[in-house]
């Protein structure tokens, strides 16, 4: 089936995209907390990516101790790409949600445990019946300590996974790059929209807690 799947644009099929920002209103719809840096001193920030990014974002706002959320592209090269041209494939971004959190409210291991049990991340190139690149599961992470973390997540979620039959993992762990904020009517959608489209769909097994986790 991962034949079949899309595949990553090639460099000179890249659509090269535009030096002007996304235009948004900047003010999250749910909690009225900032969309856009700079954040709060103290705070930190992650990305994911976990299929349509509506009901993704959700899945965080909800949250305690997570202070704001925002819905973009990340992982391609096309600059400030619009979301045709991230459906058309031909951008390299995922869908993607980034997440401000406070540390001393919820740890980033409890992010990655609702970011793993809320999809199913070993679909490559698609999450249910949505398929292409830019629904691809991904971890972009801005520092060490998150790399490491995830990767020991990954670890830890591929073993339960595989003693209830799935395939192995194929979430894309990397630095984050720039993220590019998708249009505003995307922001925080399923709450101006609660009747709207959401994809999202766990595998349905528990990914190890935080009390488990310990990264050397």
């Amino acid at each position: 089936m991962f034949s079949l799947q899309p595949k990553m644009p090639e460099v000179n099929d890249l659509l090269p995209g535009r030096s002007e920002p996304m235009a948004i209103t900047g003010q999250h719809y749910v909690n009225g907390a900032k969309l856009k840096p700079p954040f709060a001193t103290g705070t930190q920030q992650a990305v994911f990516g976990l299929g349509c990014f509506w009901g993704a974002e959700r899945c965080f706002w909800q949250l305690d101790g997570v202070i704001t959320t925002a819905v973009g592209y990340a992982g391609g090269s096309t600059p400030n790409p619009t979301y045709h041209e991230v459906c058309s494939g031909m951008t390299g971004h995922t869908e993607a949600v980034l997440v401000v959190f406070d540390p001393a409210r919820i740890s980033y291991e409890k992010l990655l445990q609702i970011f793993f049990e809320s999809h199913d991340p070993t679909q490559g190139m698609g999450q249910g019946n949505d398929v292409g690149t830019q629904y691809r599961s991904a971890i972009y992470t801005f520092d060490n300590s998150q790399s490491q973390t995830a990767k020991y997540f990954v670890g830890l979620y591929e073993d339960a996974l595989k003693r209830s039959g799935y395939r192995a993992i194929t979430t894309e762990i990397a630095t984050a790059g720039e993220f590019f904020y998708a249009e505003d009517y995307h922001q925080q959608y399923l709450a101006k929209n609660p009747g709207g489209y959401c994809g999202l769909g766990g595998t349905g097994v528990a990914c190890p807690g935080t009390d488990s986790a310990s990264v050397a």
